[in-house]
Formats: C-alpha cells, sequence, structure tokens
C-alpha cells in the first residue's frame, strides 16, 4: 500500500471480540509495523501469553488471557444463576484469569502479538499444538485450491488425527494432483508433523455470517460428539450437510 498508492498510510491490525465490544490489541501510530503482527496491546488490557501452567511467555505459542480486569469486561450473562457458565466460559483455565480463548504469540523485540487462531480449535497432533492458520497459509497459495478447513477428528482417549477439507477448482486440476501439491507445499512451508492424516474433497467450507471458518462444529461433527448448530449465525447452514453425512 506505501509503495502503490500512498507512503505513510497506517496498515493496522487488531483483535477483539463483541462480547467484551472493545479491543484487546491494536495499532498505535508511533509504533513500526511489523509484518503479521498485531503492534500493542489496547490501554486497559494487560494482555499476556500463558503456556499449559499459566506462566507468562515470550516467542511461542500459548494462550491469549488478560491477567486483570479491564473497563468492558461483562460481569454476568442473563439467566445464569452463581455466573456458573459465566465462569465455566472465562475463567476455568486459569482461575482469576480471563482466557480468550485465541491462541497467540508475543514477540519479546517487538512487543507485537500474533493471533493464529482459536485456541480451541487449535489442533494437538502427537503433543506438538498446531494452528490451523499456519495449515491455511501455505495450503492457500497453491493453484487451484479455493477454500480449506483443517480440523482434527477425535476418536477419544488422545487419539486424533488431522483432516484437511479443501474446496478447488474442479475443471483446472484433478483432485488427485493436487493433493500431491498440497502435501508438497507442507512438507516445504511447513514440516512433516503439519502433514494431515486425511486430505479430503469438500463441495465448499461453511463459515459464520461475521467470516470465521466453522471448525469447531465440524470437528464435532466428524468425531461423532454431541453438537448443536446455531442457524442464524451461519452464512449457510446447508453446507454442513457434507459433513454430517461423512463417513471416515
Amino acid at each position: 500500500m506505501n509503495e502503490y498508492v500512498k507512503s505513510g498510510i497506517p496498515i493496522c491490525s487488531i483483535a477483539g471480540a463483541t462480547d467484551i465490544i472493545s479491543c484487546f490489541a491494536g495499532h498505535n501510530l508511533t509504533l513500526p509495523v511489523y509484518p503479521g503482527e498485531i503492534q500493542y496491546c489496547n490501554l486497559g488490557m494487560h494482555v499476556q501469553c500463558f503456556n499449559e501452567i499459566g506462566k507468562h511467555i515470550y516467542d511461542e505459542f500459548g494462550e491469549f488471557v488478560c491477567i486483570k480486569p479491564f473497563p468492558s469486561m461483562p460481569v454476568y450473562f442473563k439467566n445464569d444463576p452463581g455466573n456458573v457458565r459465566y465462569k465455566e466460559t472465562y475463567f476455568s483455565r486459569y482461575p482469576g484469569v480471563w482466557t480468550h480463548g485465541d491462541y497467540c504469540l508475543i514477540n519479546s523485540k517487538t512487543g507485537g502479538i500474533v493471533i493464529s487462531g482459536r485456541s480451541d480449535s487449535t489442533m494437538n497432533v502427537k503433543g506438538i499444538r498446531i494452528g490451523t492458520s499456519e495449515i491455511y497459509n501455505v495450503v492457500q497459495q497453491v493453484p487451484g485450491v479455493v477454500d480449506s478447513l483443517c480440523v482434527c477428528q477425535d476418536f477419544g482417549e488422545g487419539d486424533e488425527r488431522m483432516v484437511l477439507f479443501v474446496s478447488y477448482k474442479r475443471d483446472e486440476i484433478e483432485f488427485e494432483k493436487l493433493v500431491s501439491q498440497i502435501k508438497h507445499a507442507i512438507l516445504n512451508g511447513l514440516s512433516q508433523r503439519h502433514m494431515p492424516s486425511l486430505i479430503l474433497e469438500a463441495p465448499s467450507i461453511p463459515y459464520t455470517i461475521t467470516g470465521k471458518k466453522v471448525e469447531i462444529l465440524v470437528k464435532k461433527i466428524i468425531s461423532k460428539k454431541p453438537y448443536s448448530i446455531n442457524h442464524e449465525s451461519l452464512k449457510d447452514p446447508s453446507e454442513l450437510s457434507y459433513f454430517i453425512n461423512l463417513k471416515i
């Protein structure tokens, strides 16, 4: 943008949510912009990145948390006696610490924040946590790919496998050839541990009305776990039919 449109244009990303009516992190015009990073946490937001035992970490991925109350923090849910659902939603992972549910990294040198996706959709493959955006960033560059969705199929007792669903340009490439190119791209751009166990053709990829891929629900569906569908939150609920009827 600075090269082809106009110099000095602020290029800013944010991290927020509708439930807090605000942003945890955003832009700061006094700081430089680094590729892939949100510049800094917003005023009033004591944001940190926690590891599994609740220790603040830098330069590696962990849970996106806010360790102190903030001005727009919801204080209760309606129709939630004893605040049971409220506490379970935000404070069950680390007692007394707001856990927002994003998978993040904080750069120790720049202070910038990288959001890799929802932590509840982050895949744990043989003990290694993999953010779905890592897969998408590589797969989306493969010619012929229209869109993709990556989730883990959970068989219980820690037994999971990674499944990649791909919609593609059927008139341009055969699926078998596309799969080979995807595998090659993942090996070159990531590693063998990022390789899905299954790569399957999907007619389309389901999204919410806010533009987010429906990862968690699809994981529950293909894992044969209990689930419910909020039709009003989906762009096209009929796109789930493929996953509901899938036998893998």
